[in-house]
């Protein structure tokens, strides 16, 4: 009888804990668990200990009287309840995201923090005017510049959304066009003086090649205008992942290399690299602003997509998609 008025009393106790809880916090918890797949990545994404996330899905569970998760050694699932929880748990968070933005801030000003991935190389150069400019615009806004030229996946990498140069859109997400590329094949000419004038695409294969793995290794495609690319087999002397490595390995004199025009612009009219066979163009490369598919997105990124639709374009080395009205 003690015993069972002790496991009452104790009950009663954890109900009046779990009522003092932030029921939406608990929930995000709960989201952030499926979505990245574990307790402890959550725990990660949400700068906590995996203790306390494990608390807060026992609070939920409690609150909901209902197993939300099974958990084993080597792998976490969610209960049929668990899967009704977490679709309503993401309209709830949608719609608590909106009413801030809406109640919270009168115009709809941004706030908080937006997590942008960059690659290298536009986003040590090109776009930091931009960003710069738009963070002095919102000032109750921060932004964590993460640059890596590596596909994202959002969710265990916890970002926003991604600028993304070249790589193919991924139709689990939402990509925006923002801009293109024009590039150039360029050579020193100390490396071109050690082989026959170069006069036709063919002739480039005798040449050595730096390549960027990222974009082209063992061939490049040219275009004079024809429907169908001209494909030139390459040998490359240095493959590397980085644009500047490519741009500087070239004005050494190691190889040729196909890079963005805006790197080696100023190379080319002060005579440090040559453009080779200007007449025949690669494929410009396009620019997306990519992120996960979401019912609501918070002003801070629609803010940021505006801005990098209406800025994009102009930046220098870049242009319209060929395929704008």
């Amino acid at each position: 009888m003690v015993k069972r008025l002790y496991v009452k009393r104790m009950t009663e106790e954890s109900m009046k804990r779990v009522e003092r809880i932030d029921r939406v916090g608990l929930m995000r918890t709960f989201v952030r668990i499926v979505e990245t797949g574990s307790l402890s990545a959550a725990a990660r994404q949400l700068s906590t200990t995996q203790a306390t996330v494990s608390r807060r899905l026992q609070s939920l569970e409690t609150l909901l009287g209902a197993r939300l998760l099974l958990r084993t050694t080597h792998a976490t699932r969610l209960t049929d309840d668990g899967e009704r929880c977490y679709q309503h748990a993401r309209r709830v968070i949608d719609s608590w995201l909106a009413l801030e933005d809406e109640v919270g801030q009168a115009e709809d000003e941004p706030v908080g923090v937006l997590r942008v991935r960059a690659p290298h190389a536009f986003g040590q150069e090109q776009l930091l005017k931009p960003l710069t400019d738009f963070l002095q615009r919102y000032p109750q806004l921060s932004v964590e510049w993460m640059l890596n030229d590596k596909s994202v996946d959002f969710l265990s990498d916890n970002i926003d959304c991604a600028i993304r140069v070249g790589a193919e859109v991924d139709p689990a997400t939402v990509s925006v066009q923002l801009a293109e590329v024009p590039r150039s094949v360029v050579a020193s000419p100390a490396l071109l003086a050690r082989f026959p004038k170069v006069s036709k695409p063919e002739d480039l294969q005798a040449l050595p090649w730096i390549a960027i793995s990222t974009f082209y290794q063992r061939h490049v495609e040219l275009f004079d205008g024809a429907a169908q690319p001209t494909r030139i087999a390459i040998t490359p002397r240095l493959s590397t992942d980085s644009l500047y490595v490519a741009r500087n390995t070239t004005l050494t004199g190691l190889g040729v290399a196909l890079v963005s025009s805006w790197t080696v612009k100023e190379d080319i009219q002060e005579g440090r690299l040559i453009h080779l066979l200007p007449e025949w163009q690669p494929t410009a490369l396009p620019v997306h602003l990519v992120y996960p598919w979401s019912r609501y997105y918070p002003a801070r990124l629609r803010r940021f997509l505006e801005m990098m639709k209406q800025v994009m374009p102009g930046i220098a080395g870049m242009r319209k998609p060929a395929n704008s009205q």
